[in-house]
């Protein structure tokens, strides 16, 4: 299965990956429309400093505890995939507490959030992933 691969030493700390993370998410056809002038909500964050920066997201673990300290079942594992229903989340925020890699954050909708690959969105490539001018992330089967 295809996953996202970073290499810190390539990332610019441009931040183009998290803006297009939330377009992709947004259900907007205008980056413009979906962005200009609001608070952005990526499932990708760049973290670290002028020097070093890297960007962070779900890792899409094989034996996730994110799914098996979920509560209401809101996390499930589908096709390799750590999926959200955000119809059963109840905000507990214990997902959060046990990711070991910070990747589930609050979304805008008040429920929590994480990438997905963009498969809510039909993209053969996550949006971070075709958006980096760097190839910082990569999409790929290791």
């Amino acid at each position: 299965m295809k996953k996202l691969y970073f290499n810190e030493k390539w990332c610019l700390g441009c931040r183009l990956c998290e803006y297009n993370c939330a377009f992709a998410n947004s259900g907007s056809k205008s980056m413009v429309k979906a962005l200009k002038g609001k608070d952005i909500h990526p499932n990708i964050h760049v973290e670290g400093d002028n020097n070093h920066s890297y960007p962070l997201n779900c890792r899409q673990c094989n034996d996730p505890i994110c799914v098996k300290s979920c509560i209401s079942g809101a996390l499930h594992l589908e096709d390799g995939i750590i999926k959200i229903d955000k119809t059963k989340c109840v905000n507990c925020m214990t997902c959060m507490m046990v990711c070991p890699y910070g990747a589930i954050v609050l979304g805008d909708k008040g429920t929590i959030s994480k990438c997905e690959l963009c498969t809510n969105n039909q993209n053969k490539v996550p949006a971070c992933a075709a958006g980096c001018p760097n190839k910082a992330i990569v999409f790929e089967e290791r």
